[in-house]
């Protein structure tokens, strides 16, 4: 029996749903990529609000369908605005998605913060394979915020960091999400070799699981928003094969993304523990 026929059924309705709901997501991004971020969302379908400073983030996330966190270009206003929101999200039961972007021993003090976070139990962590083994306790030496490893090689690693979340999504040029529900991982193929360069798609990438996550569960919302960058890169290529031109298409293949593609092109595995 294909166990990812169920899934996929799953995805499609989490699509539909994204759109029909449009829900609100707030996002805690990088100054690099927040302009990204919000056209992403708003071409999926959802509602982006980059509210980040403290004297707003309570009151805000409260009525938030889903928050975003991530430790991009962190000012010490941000900070205070993740804790609040963090640990708003928890007591509210809204979902959240927690980006550790550069996390290691070079850039510490965000790598205290994030360590702080944790115990607000984020929905979902996602970052490159550098920062999830980092952040399970092995010692990386990362390039900047970039990755030096390769995600296949993490997610066994990453199996710890379910303590503190019920999804982790490493992204690479396959991404591995590792599902505390299922048991199991979860390897989703496709995409495009463009996608790393252009700016801020991996911190898009984990704004959209917060905005799947304010429409269906935490793994079908992780692989559906996994599945839409993937199949979208897949799409996007066919018509442009240069950085700039890929950029648009991109977008494009976001907003234009249908139930049919989505059942033609997504490729995805279990892999039992």
């Amino acid at each position: 029996m294909d166990q990812t026929a169920p899934l996929l059924q799953k995805i499609v309705e989490a699509h539909t749903q994204l759109r029909a709901n449009q829900p609100l997501v707030q996002c805690i991004t990088n100054s690099v990529a927040a302009n990204y971020v919000a056209n992403v969302l708003l071409a999926c379908g959802a509602s982006p609000a980059m509210i980040d400073n403290p004297f707003e983030a309570e009151n805000f996330t409260r009525i938030s369908s889903a928050l975003s966190i991530n430790l991009g270009t962190p000012t010490t206003e941000q900070m205070q605005a993740m804790q609040i929101s963090a640990n708003t999200a928890q007591q509210a039961s809204v979902p959240w998605v927690l980006d550790p972007v550069g996390y290691g021993n070079i850039l510490s003090w965000r790598s205290e913060m994030t360590n702080e976070l944790l115990q607000y139990q984020p929905s979902v962590i996602r970052g490159n394979a550098s920062e999830m083994s980092g952040l399970a306790g092995n010692q990386v030496t990362g390039k900047g915020v970039d990755s030096t490893l390769d995600s296949a090689e993490v997610y066994i690693q990453a199996w710890t960091l379910l303590d503190h979340a019920e999804c982790i999504a490493i992204s690479g040029e396959s991404d591995f999400i590792l599902s505390k529900e299922l048991n199991s991982v979860i390897q989703v193929n496709g995409g495009c070799f463009l996608q790393p360069r252009v700016t801020a798609t991996g911190c898009a990438l984990g704004a959209l699981i917060a905005a799947y996550c304010a429409v269906t569960d935490v793994t079908i919302a992780t692989l559906s928003a996994h599945v839409h960058f993937a199949v979208a890169g897949q799409l996007a290529y066919q018509t442009a094969q240069t950085v700039g031109s890929f950029n648009v298409a991109f977008l494009d293949a976001l907003d234009s993304l249908t139930a049919d593609q989505i059942s033609e092109y997504a490729n995805f595995s279990i892999i039992h523990r």
